[in-house]
């Protein structure tokens, strides 16, 4: 059988023709109401992981070999489902499709601002594909928005509920560029409360699970104005059709408002999550038909809901699945590939429903998953989670603490301090000093002056890490201690410290005291106060961490070496010069305003004065640092408050006096005295930071020891091969010493490599030198580690093939035997290259710039081998070029 979205290997030169029949047949049947719909719904979504003092996610280790586990799932999730490959039986590829261009989806907020910052390519598939979507769907795109940080809408309070709907509102307006029709509620958790707030922002449909539904019953007609109620409370109700939900009287005015509700089919979505039938399109789509109800109804939506991480995350390659059953499987049948919004244009609700009480999709408890101990979420029943409740109580009394010390001094900078939350928003997504000074001017009660606009950011981002800290994630598993409790607690943390910062209120250890209720199912933490103290308290950072690491950091500035880098005195900053040297340290800004640097012996001394500004309050700190770097790991840093240009200069003449001396220990003696602060060394360090200077300070002997091993192998280079001649196992010493100097000679190679590519023929020359290294490896069955050398290979192939499509000068046919040459080197390394990235701009330029090149070249008759041998490079990339070359035959 073939795989999940497999052609026939012949098919690839029909395939472009097929699908323009397709496409003329589906856009015959997006204008008819009747007929069978298909809408596959994503819930895309990752709890927000950035550290609330650096705005940014440190690396997380359980996520190797990535950085963190958004790259991860990225990697296998994200960007595959914005180039689905279609595949044929030689598993060359036939098409590559945007599956956001037809499935319905929501992405959370918080994820999208990751993707536009480390992605902005697949962020754009994004967006283009609800361009596309919208335009073949008369005006209905397939995204939908996102309350926004995913928090447990009924167990929120009304404000609350109304400013996740506007953040989420708002930061879908400002990324696709239109109102959302519809909106994903977190775990699908819902209330009537929460349906009023939808109900009043405008929001039109939501998809529910049908365990969520009550009852429903026809529209009253003429013939029967008095329709009689089904009960369908044990998932019974008819995913197929529309329902319209009326407010109660108790939350409605006499003219009935209203929401539209989707139930999503349960038993196929269930399915996707825990069988194997979307690991295959034909099987997948078989379960889709089977559901379509044979009663001869004019219309009806199969319309299935699941985490959109399931495809190419959880289930490895399901993205082909997906991508072949939008556009072969789903079309072949005749049903139309369609989202809840465009099919609620064709066929409104006729039946009204009545949900139930209080329910979300993930627990069969209504929403006690995330407020007590039960049971959904456990390890099989070994932990408790009586934490829940305490840790719920906890964040709801802080909360409310919170809106005490926002209100108090919010009105005395705002004119309506909740309408500014509410249109917070347009700052978290654009913090250019331009944009806030527009809405602290939008908002401001008068003229704020400096110390003021800081204390109103502050009260904002109190209100921001409010919510934050009630993202669902900290309830879901079984133990508070877990990363996702800990990140809340986090939240937490940084609102209480901008309360203190503000209003100078101590709320700690309250707050604290609520927390030792929460019991932990770890004996290292014993209950929710202890993991605060332990995993909390330890990560908190304030302007002196940040100034220590820029001091530290500044000895290894790649940019801009201590030697030549301007210094300017105190005194010429207090003249208001421009800097003469600025650097961004994650969301703060440093001005560096005086610089020495002074080396003795193994020693060297810097000295500096710092103005630190942070990016989203605008609090400032001028701050004086001195570093000693005694060698080695070993760094000695202080921090400490500017006070004054004479206080400074004494201190640098201390310092630099002392280290006339050479030695280490007085020169420390002399800084401790001088500082009186608590040092700060390389462990003291933000991770990333840290990492890059362990590799630099580790370059030296690691070169040494490279040098060494090739030694050791040259040495015995006929004693490996003796042992191998024989069949013989190889020391374990010498299999190293080969692997590492064969590893070592490959990096040097690449890196000249890198350097030369723009060079016929030092190019050629190095290709060669990998062949050879290549060749040499196989024959010692050594195994070359160097994730490095297949990032620079694979940059190198993207590299050529974009200068051999967009280069008018270029030599072709010696471009493409080079480039053939080197995705050839690439694979007798074994060093694991991915060639999607290459496949995916040679595809966009096949039917294009490739096959205007042949076409043109045949009509001219004109004798050259560039359009074959643009045509094989294809075939080298796993492209079928079979519509090309039947074309030209």
């Amino acid at each position: 059988m073939t795989s999940a979205a497999e052609l026939p290997a012949s098919s690839g030169s029909t395939f472009t023709s097929h699908q323009d029949l397709k496409q003329t047949q589906e856009s015959d049947r997006l204008s008819n109401k009747t007929g069978v719909f298909v809408t596959v719904h994503g819930h895309f979504y990752q709890p927000p992981r950035e550290n609330p003092y650096l705005d940014a996610i440190e690396r997380q280790p359980s996520a190797t070999p990535f950085h963190d586990w958004n790259e991860r799932i990225h990697w296998e999730c994200y960007r595959p489902n914005a180039f689905a490959r279609i595949l044929n039986d030689r598993g060359e590829v036939v098409g590559i499709v945007n599956n956001y261009e037809y499935m319905s989806f929501n992405i959370g907020p918080t994820l999208m601002s990751w993707l536009e910052r480390h992605d902005v390519e697949v962020y754009q598939r994004i967006l283009e594909a609800d361009t596309k979507s919208s335009e073949r769907l008369h005006g209905h795109g397939n995204a939908i928005a996102q309350v926004y940080n995913h928090i447990i809408m009924p167990l929120a309070n009304e404000r609350d509920k109304y400013t996740q709907i506007r953040w989420g509102v708002e930061d879908f307006r400002s990324r696709f560029g239109r109102d959302p029709e519809g909106m994903w509620l977190a775990e699908t958790a819902v209330d009537y409360a929460t349906l009023e707030a939808l109900v009043a922002e405008g929001i039109r449909f939501i998809i529910l699970a049908p365990s969520q539904s009550q009852r429903c019953r026809p529209f009253p007609t003429q013939d029967d104005p008095h329709p009689e109620w089904h009960e369908v409370g044990g998932s019974q109700i008819d995913p197929t059709r529309p329902y319209r939900c009326y407010l109660p009287d108790s939350y409605s005015s006499k003219d009935k408002p209203y929401i539209d509700i989707f139930f999503y089919d349960g038993p196929i979505s269930r399915d996707m999550g825990f069988s194997d039938v979307v690991y295959n399109s034909h099987h997948f789509a078989g379960r889709v038909g089977a559901a379509v109800r044979g009663d001869h109804r004019p219309a009806q939506l199969i319309s299935v809901a699941t985490d959109g991480e399931t495809f190419g995350h959880h289930k490895k390659g399901t993205e082909k699945t997906l991508a072949y059953a939008f556009i072969g499987e789903f079309p072949n049948h005749g049903w139309t590939v369609t989202n809840f919004a465009h099919y609620l244009s064709l066929n409104p609700p006729t039946w009204e429903v009545e949900i139930k009480p209080v329910t979300a999709w993930s627990c069969a408890h209504g929403v006690d998953r995330w407020q007590d101990d039960c049971g959904c979420g456990g390890e099989g029943g070994v932990w408790h989670q009586k934490w829940r409740r305490p840790l719920r109580d906890a964040l709801n009394w802080l909360r409310d603490q919170l809106t005490e010390v926002y209100e108090e001094y919010g009105k005395q900078l705002f004119g309506d301090p909740w309408q500014a939350r509410d249109e917070y928003i347009q700052v978290i997504r654009d913090r250019s000093p331009a944009n806030v000074s527009r809405f602290l001017s939008r908002h401001q009660t008068h003229k704020l002056t400096a110390a003021e606009q800081v204390d109103a950011l502050r009260l904002l981002e109190m209100q921001r890490h409010a919510l934050l800290m009630f993202t669902s994630c900290g309830w879901f598993f079984e133990e508070i201690s877990r990363p996702e409790g800990t990140q809340i607690l986090r939240y937490a943390a940084r609102a209480l410290e901008l309360a203190g910062d503000v209003a100078g209120v101590q709320l700690e250890k309250g707050f604290v005291k609520h927390l030792g209720l929460a019991p932990s199912n770890v004996d290292t933490f014993k209950h929710g106060g202890e993991v605060y103290h332990q995993q909390v308290l330890t990560a908190q950072i304030g302007f002196q961490q940040v100034a220590a690491h820029y001091a530290i950091t500044s000895l290894f500035a790649n940019h801009k070496t201590p030697e030549n880098r301007s210094s300017v005195t105190s005194q010429d900053a207090a003249s208001k010069q421009p800097h003469p040297y600025q650097k961004r340290v994650y969301c703060y800004t440093a001005n560096e305003l005086d610089y020495q640097l002074q080396r003795m012996g193994s020693l060297t001394l810097v000295v500096g004065h710092l103005k630190l500004v942070s990016e989203i309050t605008w609090e400032s700190e001028h701050l004086v640092f001195a570093v000693l770097h005694l060698g080695g790991w070993d760094f000695h840093c202080c921090i400490q408050k500017f006070s004054g240009r004479r206080d400074y200069s004494e201190i640098k003449e201390k310092l630099f006096t002392a280290l006339q001396q050479a030695s280490a220990a007085h020169t420390i003696l002399v800084m401790t005295q001088l500082f009186r602060e608590e040092a700060f060394n390389l462990q003291d360090l933000f991770a990333e930071e840290r990492h890059r200077i362990m590799q630099l300070l580790s370059q030296e002997t690691l070169t040494r020891l490279n040098q060494l091993y090739t030694q050791a192998y040259r040495d015995n280079y006929g004693v490996i091969m003796a042992f191998h001649r024989d069949e013989l196992t190889v020391p374990q010493e010498l299999q190293v010493a080969a692997e590492i100097a064969l590893g070592y000679r490959c990096m040097m190679t690449l890196r000249s490599l890198e350097q030369d590519i723009t060079e016929p023929q030092t190019s050629w020359n190095h290709i060669v030198e990998l062949e050879a290294i290549a060749t040499e490896a196989k024959h010692l069955r050594c195994r070359l580690n160097i994730p490095e050398g297949r990032q620079i290979l694979e940059q190198l192939i993207v590299r050529s093939i974009w200068q051999l499509l967009h280069d008018p000068n270029g030599t072709v046919d010696a471009d493409i035997q080079r480039l053939e040459k080197l995705i050839d080197v690439g694979y007798q390394l074994n060093l694991g290259i991915s060639l999607h990235r290459s496949q995916e701009l040679y595809f966009s330029g096949l039917h294009n710039q490739i096959a205007s090149m042949c076409f043109t070249t045949l009509d001219h008759d004109q004798d050259t081998n560039k359009c074959p041998n643009l045509l094989k490079l294809g075939q080298k990339l796993a492209v079928d070029v079979s519509a090309i070359v039947n074309q030209l035959v």
